[in-house]
C-alpha cells in the first residue's frame, strides 16, 4: 500500500462520519447537500474585503451547500471583533434575496419550502430563502486565543454548534474557518465540561475543520502558534477531529485573483445585486473561498479524504507548521508544489464556474454544467474498482450529457501523489471512452483516475468523476 493511502487510512479510520432534523438519515446520498458552517471575520472593505467577496461566492452556490450557520467572529484584523461589522454579512444576504429569484431559474425552482422544512435537510439544487440564511447568521467568539476559552466565552455561535452536533443526522459538518476557529474551540471546551469522554469524542467526530492558515490571533503575532486555540485542538484531538490546515490554496486564490482582477471587475462586480456589493481586493482576492471549494460536490473529490485533490487543494496527515502538533496540511515539499500545480490548473475553471453563476444572478439565464456519467453511473461520489496486475480496464463516459445541448470534450488523467512515480498509460485520454492496463508488479497500488468534462457553452463549464482503482 502506498504511503499516502496508508496515512489516510490510519487517520480516517479513527473518525466517525457524522446530520436530520426529525427522521434519521440512515444512508446519506449525493442528492443531499453537504453541511457547512462558516466562521468569518467579515468587515469593511478598507480592512477585510476578501471575506465579503467569499460571502458573495458562497451564496452564489447556495444550491450546492446546506449552510447550517454563518458565524461572525474574530480574525487577524479584529480582536475583539466589532459586532457592528456583521452588517457587511447582512448586505450580502440582502443582495442574495434579490438575486435568488434569478438563480432559482437555473434549477427551475418555483418557490421556497416553508422555513420549517428548510431547517431540516436540503437537496442539491435547492436554493434556500434569504430568511433561512438570516436565521442562521449569528455572533461567535469576539476574542482570539486559547487564553479566552472558558466559562465566560460562550456565544450564540458556540451554543449553536453543539445543537447542530446533537441533530440526528449522519452527514459530517464541515467548519470553514475564514478567520479564527475560536467559536468551535469554545464549543469543544463546553462539551468537555458537561459530557463524558466518549460523548466528547462523538461530538468531535461530527465535525471537519478546514482553516485558512491560523487566524486565531492578531496578524502581527501570527507565528506565535501556542497563542491559538487551534494548537490545543490539534494537540489534544489529532485523531478525533479531522482538521485541515491549508497553506497553499488560500495563497494561490489570493494571488491568482489579484493577477486576474480585470476579469472580476468585468464578470463579477456589478453582476446582479450581489455583484454590486462585491468589493475590490485589498490584500488578495477571496483568500477564504478554498475552505468551501474543498467541499464542493462536483465529483472531483471526497473531502473526507483530504489526500484527494479538489478545488480546495490536497493535504496529507503529518506534522503541522508549528512543528509540534499534527493535522492534514500541505506546507511541506513535495506536496506543497503538487497542490500548488493543481490549484493553478483548476483556477480558470473555478473562476468561470463562478462567473457563469453571476450571469444567472444578473439575468436569470446562462449555461449549465455538464453531467458526468461513467460506465452508466451518474454519481458525485468516487467510483471504487478493484483490479489485478495485467488486467485491462475500460471506462465509458459517452453517456455524459449537457442540459443545454452543448458539445462535450473529455480529458482523463491520474492524480499525482508524492510517493507515486508511475501510472498506467491511458489510451486516447481525450476521448469519451478510454482503456488502460494495470502494470505487472503494481500489487497494493491505488490509482486515482479523473474524468474531466468541459462543455463548449459560455465559460466552458466542467464536470468531474473520480475512479479509485485498488490493485489487489
Amino acid at each position: 500500500m502506498k504511503t499516502h493511502t496508508l496515512l489516510a487510512s490510519m487517520a480516517l479510520a479513527l473518525l466517525a462520519v457524522g446530520t436530520s432534523c426529525s427522521d434519521k438519515i440512515e444512508n446519506s446520498t449525493p442528492a443531499l447537500k453537504p453541511r457547512i458552517v462558516v466562521m468569518t471575520d467579515i468587515g469593511p472593505a478598507e480592512v477585510e474585503p476578501d471575506d465579503k467577496e467569499s460571502a458573495v461566492r458562497l451564496l452564489a452556490y447556495a444550491d450546492r451547500f446546506e449552510i447550517e450557520a454563518i458565524i461572525t467572529s474574530i480574525g487577524w484584523n479584529c480582536d475583539p471583533y466589532p459586532e457592528e461589522w456583521s452588517v457587511y454579512l447582512t448586505q450580502v444576504i440582502d443582495a442574495y434575496q434579490t438575486d435568488v429569484q434569478n438563480l432559482m431559474k437555473r434549477s427551475n425552482q418555483q418557490d421556497f419550502n416553508n422555513i420549517d422544512e428548510e431547517q431540516c435537510t436540503q437537496e442539491l439544487g435547492y436554493w434556500p430563502s434569504a430568511d433561512y440564511i438570516r436565521s442562521r447568521a449569528m455572533m461567535g467568539s469576539k476574542r482570539a486565543g486559547i487564553g479566552v476559552i472558558g466559562a465566560d466565552n460562550d456565544s450564540p455561535g458556540s451554543d449553536f454548534l453543539i445543537r447542530l452536533a446533537d441533530e440526528d443526522d449522519d452527514r459530517p459538518i464541515w467548519l470553514c474557518s475564514w478567520g479564527g476557529a475560536n467559536t468551535f474551540a469554545q464549543a469543544v471546551w463546553r462539551v468537555k465540561q458537561e459530557r463524558s469522554a466518549e460523548e466528547l469524542k462523538e461530538f468531535l467526530n461530527k465535525f471537519r475543520l478546514y482553516t485558512i492558515t491560523d487566524q486565531d490571533m492578531q496578524y502581527s503575532m501570527r507565528m506565535n502558534r501556542a497563542y491559538s486555540s487551534h494548537q490545543w485542538l490539534r494537540r489534544d484531538y489529532p485523531f478525533d477531529l479531522l482538521m485541515v490546515w491549508d497553506e497553499s490554496a488560500w495563497l494561490n486564490q489570493n494571488e491568482l485573483g489579484k493577477s486576474n482582477w480585470d476579469k472580476y471587475a468585468s464578470q463579477i462586480q456589478g453582476k446582479g445585486a450581489m455583484g454590486k456589493v462585491y468589493p475590490k481586493f485589498l490584500w488578495g482576492v477571496e483568500g477564504d473561498t478554498p475552505s468551501f471549494l474543498n467541499v464542493m460536490p462536483n465529483g472531483l473529490n471526497n473531502p473526507d479524504d483530504p489526500t484527494q485533490i479538489g478545488w480546495g487543494g490536497c493535504h496529507e496527515f503529518g506534522i503541522s507548521p508549528d512543528e509540534e502538533t499534527y493535522a492534514w496540511t500541505n506546507w511541506q515539499q513535495p506536496l506543497k508544489d503538487i497542490s500548488n500545480a493543481y490549484e493553478h490548473k483548476f483556477y480558470p475553471d473555478e473562476f468561470n464556474d463562478f462567473a457563469a453563476r453571476m450571469q444567472w444572478a444578473d439575468t436569470g439565464e446562462g449555461n449549465h454544467n455538464p453531467v458526468a456519467v461513467v460506465n452508466g453511473s451518474q454519481d458525485l461520489r468516487p467510483m471504487n474498482i478493484s483490479a489485478k496486475p495485467g488486467q485491462t480496464l475500460k471506462f465509458d463516459a459517452s453517456k455524459s450529457f449537457d442540459a443545454d445541448g452543448d458539445k462535450l470534450s473529455f480529458n482523463w488523467w491520474f492524480q499525482e501523489f508524492p510517493d507515486e512515480t508511475s501510472y498506467p498509460a491511458i489510451g486516447n485520454p481525450e476521448s469519451s471512452k478510454v482503456s488502460l492496463s494495470i502494470p505487472e508488479g503494481s500489487n497494493g497500488n491505488i490509482y486515482h483516475l479523473i474524468c474531466e468534462i468541459h462543455d463548449d457553452g459560455p465559460f466552458s463549464l466542467t464536470a468531474y468523476r473520480r475512479v479509485v482503482i485498488s490493485v489487489e
